[in-house]
Formats: C-alpha cells, structure tokens, sequence
C-alpha cells in the first residue's frame, strides 16, 4: 500500500503548523516559548490571516520569534514593542497586530510604552511571556521576580524591604479602560495549553471587532536560569509562581473578573 494512502488527514494525530518555519527551536529544553509560538501561529493559519498578521519582538529571548515565525515580522528596541505596533496598526488597521515581549521588556525597560498603549486601548494584541527573571541575559532579578527567588543579582532570593516588591502588571493593565480582554494562563500541561489556545482565538477576535487592547499574560519556566531540570522547573513554577500569579480571565468584554 502506497504511504501517502496510510498517511491520510484524517488518520493525523498532529500536524505541525507551516507557519512554524523549519528551523529548529533554539529554545533551552523545557522552555514555554516554542509551545507558545506554536499555539499563536496555529490559531493565525486557522483564521487564514498569515498574509495580513504582523508581529513585534523586542530585544531578550523573544528576539528569537523572527527565526520560527513564517509571518511579517518587524524588531523594535528593547520595551519599545507597543509603540511600534501602535504605529503599524494605525498606518496598517486592516493588518493583525501583536507583539511578542518577555517581563524584562515589557515589565521594565518597556512600562511606559505598555502602560500607554493598554490605557489609550490600541486594537493590538500583546503576548506577555513572564519567567520572572532576564532570561537571555544571565538570569538577573526582574520587576517579577517573585520574593524569595533567588537569581543571579539577588542570589539569596528577592529581598522585598531591600528590592522592592514584584509587579502585577497584568493586574495593573486589566484596570485601565482601553483594555478589553485580560487574561493570564500556562502552557505546562495539555490543559493549560488547551485553555491558551482559546484566549489566543478570542484575543483575534476582540481585534478582528476593533474593541481595543488584548493581553494574554503566559507564566513559564526558565529552567537555565532558574538552575532547575524542565520537571523541576514546572513545579517550582506550580507551587511558587502560580500562588503569587494566579491563572485565568482578569477581564473579559471590557469587564473586569470579580
């Protein structure tokens, strides 16, 4: 029997997406951002958008998205994201918008362009990869780093009466009034992959209806700069993380989740 006989659509467990290109991932093993890549561009080839979708990776680890994504792809400097993709968007409004940021970027060096952009409700999506650290840089403490974590500037874990305490700034940005659609999931477990699938779907769609900001805040792992093996890493992330990050909708239809 003939193999592209046995090998029918229907027969398929998985299809990788063409819109993953065929370089391989340099991600560390263990690392959320290839599943995350995975799911955004799986969710765009379902939309047949590829043509009309552009992406904006800063500086850090997300600066790798040009290698994997087959889509238009434009850098902006470190945190400047929201601001390129604001001006894109407005030059551009039949085009999908999105940038693809870490916390070092998005959190830090960038706040001002993400404040600004989520409170002026520009018709993008931000993808917002939070491990808690710099994880391209050497894994230094970063506005999220969660107290007690130890990193590579605060060895001794995050001293909060010296260092300040961590950002919620997925929790901040859901209060502005531009937001519309806020949430924060994982993609650690088939579950939660499942779930950041559909907040994927409807963050396009809540750009697709002009109803302004979507943010979709992904909690990973960063096991080479936590020092922990993948399996290791994903229950510290359970135990640690998760309490201090908690999973699911902070806003949805311009509402706020009580």
């Amino acid at each position: 029997m003939d193999i592209n006989t046995i090998i029918q659509e229907e027969n398929l467990v998985y299809r990788k997406t063409p819109l993953l290109t065929e370089k391989p991932l340099s991600y560390c093993p263990g690392c959320g951002h290839g599943t995350f890549h995975r799911l955004i561009l799986e969710v765009i080839e379902e939309l047949g958008i590829q043509d009309i979708t552009i992406g904006i990776a800063p500086v850090g680890c997300s600066v790798l998205a040009y290698e994997f994504m087959d889509i238009d792809m434009q850098q902006a400097a470190h945190g400047r994201a929201p601001a390129l993709a604001t001006a894109i968007k407005r030059l551009h409004p039949d085009k999908y918008v999105f940038t693809y940021q870490g916390d070092g970027d998005l959190a830090a060096i960038g706040t001002a362009e993400t404040i600004h952009a989520c409170n002026r409700g520009e018709n993008i999506i931000i993808f917002f990869v939070n491990n808690g650290i710099y994880g391209m840089t050497g894994g230094q403490m970063a506005p999220t780093t969660i107290e007690g974590m130890p990193t590579s500037t605060s060895p001794y874990g995050r001293d909060i009466k010296i260092m300040g305490n961590p950002l919620k700034i997925t929790e901040l940005v859901a209060q502005l009034p531009g937001t519309h659609f806020v949430t924060r999931q994982s993609v650690h477990t088939p579950r939660n992959v499942r779930r950041t699938k559909k907040a994927i779907q409807q963050a396009f769609q809540v750009q697709k209806e002009k109803k302004g900001l979507a943010w979709i805040e992904v909690v990973s792992n960063c096991n080479s700069g936590w020092k922990l093996t993948p399996v290791k890493a994903n229950e510290w992330m359970e135990e640690h993380m998760f309490a201090f990050y908690p999973l699911g909708d902070l806003k949805v239809d311009g509402n706020l989740v009580k």
